[in-house]
C-alpha cells in the first residue's frame, strides 16, 4: 500500500490500535462480492441482495442495496447501503454492525476518487475539530460483480460512516426527531463550531429545516441529545467547495455561481460562541492542512488545489472581526 495513503489515514489520531471499525484509522482492504450490477440497475426499488464481505481471511453475509439521492442520480455508481443483521462471521471487524452507510467512488475516474478523499477529509477535519461528531473509515475495496463473471474485478477507495445508535452509544445521548428546531434549543457553542466549519470547507448543502421528503430535521445533518444539550452533527460533503465535485451546484436562491464561493448559513447566536469556534479552527490550521497534505502522491494536484482553498479560509480569519461581521451579516 502506498505510504502516503497509508499517512493520510494515520494522521489525525495515531497508529489506530482500536479493536472497533471506527477506533482504527489505516486503511481496511476489503472484497466485496455479489450481484452489483443487480444493485446498481435496481434506481427505484431498490431491493437489498445478497453478498458476501471479506476483510482478510473471515468472510461474512451482507445485504446490500442502493441509497442516496442526488449521488443516485449524479453517479454511475451510487452509494451503497450495508445491513449485516444477519451476519454471523464474529471474527469480522463488521461483526456486530447493524447498517453502514457506504460512500462509493461515483464513477470511473480518478477525479472521482479523488472526491472520495476530499470528502472522508472533510469527516477527518470535522473530528479534529470535535469529538461530538461522526466519524469515518476509509476502506479500499475490491468488488466481484456475480452478474458478470467474465468482468474483471475492480479496487475503488470508499468510506463507511459511523451510525447514528453507535454515535450515540459513544456519547451516551440519543437521536433527538423534531419537526423544527430554533436556535435556543442547541448548543451554543458546538453548533457555532458547525457553522463555521460548513463555512471552511465550503459547504452550502445543508440547513436545520426539515427537508420536504422528512418528517424531521435536518438536512444533511442529525440532532442529539447529549448531557441534556442538543447537538446538530453534519454529514454529506459531496457538494462543498472542498470537494468541488463535477456534478456539485449551489442553490439558486443563495445567489452565488460555484460550490467554491463560500457563504456563511449559520444562525445568529452569541458573537463569543463564534469567535471562539472561529478561534478553535484557527489554531488547528497545521493539523487540518496536515489532512489534504497527506493525500497519495498521485492527487498532487487536487492537494495543491484543496490547501490554496482552505488558506483562503485562513486568509479570512487573519482579519477576525472582519470575518465575524460577516457571519453577523449573514446568518440566518
Amino acid at each position: 500500500m502506498h505510504r502516503a495513503v497509508v499517512l493520510f489515514a494515520l494522521v489525525l489520531c495515531g497508529t489506530g490500535q482500536g479493536s472497533s471499525l471506527f477506533d482504527d484509522d489505516t486503511i481496511l482492504d476489503i472484497t466485496l462480492q455479489g450481484p452489483l450490477s443487480k444493485v446498481i440497475d435496481d434506481s427505484v426499488e431498490r431491493r437489498e441482495q445478497a453478498f458476501s464481505l471479506s476483510d482478510g481471511d473471515v468472510g461474512i453475509e451482507v445485504g446490500v442495496r442502493m441509497r442516496g439521492k442526488s449521488r443516485a442520480v449524479h453517479c454511475r455508481f451510487p452509494p451503497l447501503r450495508l445491513n449485516f443483521s444477519a451476519a454471523e462471521g464474529s471474527g469480522s471487524i463488521f461483526a456486530g454492525q447493524d447498517k453502514l452507510k457506504l460512500v462509493t467512488h461515483c464513477k470511473s475516474s480518478a477525479e472521482y476518487e479523488r472526491n472520495v478523499f476530499e470528502e472522508y477529509a472533510a469527516y477527518r477535519i470535522m473530528n479534529l475539530l470535535s469529538d461530538i461528531s461522526f466519524r469515518a473509515r476509509l476502506l479500499r475495496i475490491r468488488y466481484v460483480d456475480t452478474d458478470r463473471p467474465s468482468a474483471e474485478t475492480f479496487v475503488r477507495y470508499g468510506f463507511v460512516i459511523e451510525p447514528d445508535d453507535a454515535f450515540a452509544s459513544r456519547h451516551d445521548g440519543e437521536v433527538l426527531k423534531t419537526p423544527h428546531v430554533t436556535r435556543t434549543m442547541l448548543d451554543p457553542r458546538h453548533s457555532a463550531l458547525v457553522y463555521v466549519f460548513q463555512f471552511l470547507i465550503g459547504n452550502t448543502d445543508w440547513s436545520l429545516v426539515r427537508p420536504l421528503d422528512d418528517d424531521y430535521c435536518c438536512h444533511n445533518g442529525k440532532l442529539f441529545s447529549i448531557a441534556e444539550r442538543n447537538h446538530y452533527l453534519p454529514y454529506d460533503f459531496d457538494m462543498s467547495g472542498l470537494v468541488d465535485a463535477r456534478y456539485a451546484r449551489p442553490q439558486r436562491e443563495l445567489g452565488i455561481s460555484s460550490v467554491r464561493t463560500r457563504r456563511y448559513r449559520g444562525y445568529c447566536t452569541d458573537r463569543d460562541a463564534v469567535k471562539n469556534a472561529l478561534q478553535t479552527i484557527v489554531g488547528h490550521r497545521d493539523g487540518i492542512m496536515r489532512i489534504i497534505e497527506n493525500f497519495p502522491d498521485s492527487f498532487e494536484k487536487e492537494t495543491k488545489s484543496g490547501t490554496r482553498y482552505l488558506d483562503g479560509f485562513f486568509e479570512q480569519a487573519a482579519n477576525e472581526d472582519k470575518l465575524l461581521r460577516k457571519f453577523e451579516r449573514r446568518c440566518l
